[in-house]
């Protein structure tokens, strides 16, 4: 240790390995890294703290010197006072204990093991399950000891076996640590604390592109822009644009960007908005992981969120999913994949995929309004998503709709974009946008002129028309439009509603 602090008396090595019990295994189960990580959390933020207690419960740490650590922690937070190693080691000194954990160098040395808040629960979890397995193996070596013992009872053996096994799910569940309640909340905290009420990463509360907590999905063909997309949204939650596609793009601190399917094309398309402005913003906000991941995020469901927690990501784009799992087909492994991405999700991260089309529907007819089903791989990759966007084109094609197929609130669009191949930037037709449609028509619109229009002629239907006039509604609330109800006669009982612009509206653009 550095200043010549001595190590503690009770922290052996990890390999060094204890005397044999009398079951004939090694020494008992601790992972001391684990340990260490859940400290040094707590030492860079108390309020950590809170979030490991119920976890870690009582006498989870293995090593004494830990364990005294823990309970200054708990004091100090319990005075709410500051939990860095210098304070800690004031504390620890005048309770005679800080040459004992092995110094004010190694408390130092446990606040440099630092993973980021959000992996301190998933490592509290770890210390916790090898204090479970210990409690176990020490009842094991009892129960031996006792049917050892000259004229052991079986009968009466069993009997403590099953009330140790009941007290300790008691403890477990009292204390919160069981799976039972793990994730458990009340009614009242759910609706009112759980973000439901948040402003949405991506468009507005009446049209959520991407929502807080929830997945956004960007599907659509090879070479129709999905990267282009996506990329102005990344860079716009960096803070180096407001908005995408006339929509406001909240802003994030730090983005993982897993480039796994072809990275060298994928820096040759961010280059294009890239400035040299931009260099300390990338440098230390954007994190490229470049090719294959460790394992498949079906394989190991808690890779995602480590990685959030490694590189202190509170964004991460998927490029592209099918790269992040063992097969797309299988339902089993989507399940698994959603896993993975809920956990993540309920560490705090946000999560943008980009994903692709069935082969087949690659080639239909433009203009054609896609649906889920069109999505490439199990229903349940789409199922679990908070948001859908697909891009539809020809590959390569500046000119490109994009359908909201699953919405957290308002559907977007239909919108007719035009991407800037040379600049790598995304526009939305204004001949689609129902503002300018409605200021552009002198007798006003109905939900079915404006329907025809957006789904590019043809007789509308009835979800077309109930979108038209939610459309409509919106510039209303926004009084850039008015209302004027429909009379008596006419076919179907009555004449639609009409909706006319403003003077307002149409004073803005003279």
């Amino acid at each position: 240790m550095p200043n010549g602090t001595p190590m503690p008396p009770s922290m052996p090595s990890r390999h060094e390995s204890a005397a044999t019990s009398p079951l004939g295994t090694a020494e008992p189960p601790y992972n001391v890294d684990a340990e260490r990580a859940v400290l040094g959390a707590c030492m860079h933020n108390a309020e950590v703290i809170d979030t490991v207690r119920p976890v870690l419960g009582e006498e989870a740490f293995y090593r004494p010197a830990h364990e005294t650590v823990w309970r200054a922690l708990l004091a100090q937070r319990r005075e709410d006072g500051p939990t860095d190693p210098i304070v800690l080691s004031e504390r620890l000194a005048r309770q005679g204990d800080l040459e004992r954990v092995g110094g004010a160098g190694y408390l130092h040395q446990l606040a440099d093991v630092y993973y980021g808040s959000g992996s301190a629960e998933f490592h509290a979890e770890i210390v916790r399950g090898r204090a479970d397995l210990r409690r176990l193996l020490s009842s094991a070596v009892r129960t031996v000891q006792r049917a050892q013992e000259p004229g052991a009872d079986p009968e009466a053996i069993r009997a403590e076996i099953e009330a140790e096994v009941n007290a300790e799910r008691e403890r477990a569940l009292a204390c919160g640590q069981g799976r039972l309640f793990r994730f458990a909340t009340d009614g009242w905290s759910f609706v009112r604390e759980s973000g439901a009420d948040c402003e949405p990463l991506w468009g507005t509360r009446e049209r959520t592109a991407w929502a807080p907590g929830e997945s956004l999905m960007i599907v659509g063909a090879p070479g129709v822009g999905k990267t282009t997309l996506a990329h102005q949204v990344i860079l716009a939650r960096l803070g180096l644009a407001g908005s995408v596609l006339d929509m406001p793009v909240a802003p994030s601190e730090r983005v993982l960007y897993l480039a796994m399917d072809r990275p060298r094309q994928i820096a040759k398309a961010m280059a294009r908005r890239i400035t040299p402005d931009h260099e300390s913003v990338l440098r230390d906000r954007l994190v490229v992981w470049e090719g294959p991941l460790p394992a498949t995020l079906d394989k190991e469901p808690d890779l995602l969120a480590d990685l959030a927690a490694a590189h202190q990501a509170d964004t991460i784009v998927i490029d592209s999913l099918k790269d992040a799992v063992s097969t797309m087909v299988d339902d089993s492994l989507a399940v698994a994949f959603h896993n993975a991405r809920m956990r993540a999700l309920r560490g705090g991260v946000e999560i943008m995929e980009l994903h692709h089309q069935r082969k087949a529907t690659a080639d239909a007819p433009r203009g054609q309004r896609p649906a889920l089903d069109q999505v490439y791989g199990s229903t349940w990759f789409t199922a679990g998503a908070g948001s859908v966007l697909f891009v539809a084109g020809r590959a390569g094609d500046p000119a490109v709709t994009v359908h909201h197929l699953k919405t957290p609130t308002g559907e977007i669009g239909p919108l007719d974009v035009t991407h800037n191949h040379e600049r790598g930037t995304t526009t939305v037709d204004p001949t689609k946008d129902p503002a300018v449609l409605l200021r552009n028509a002198p007798g006003g619109l109905s939900a079915r002129d404006l329907a025809t229009v957006l789904i590019g002629g043809g007789e509308p239907e009835r979800a077309d028309v109930e979108k038209a006039r939610r459309h409509l509604a919106r510039l209303v609330t926004s009084g850039l439009a008015t209302k004027a109800d429909g009379t008596a006669g006419g076919n179907g009982g009555g004449q639609q509603a009409r909706y006319y612009a403003t003077a307002r509206h149409l004073a803005a653009v003279r």
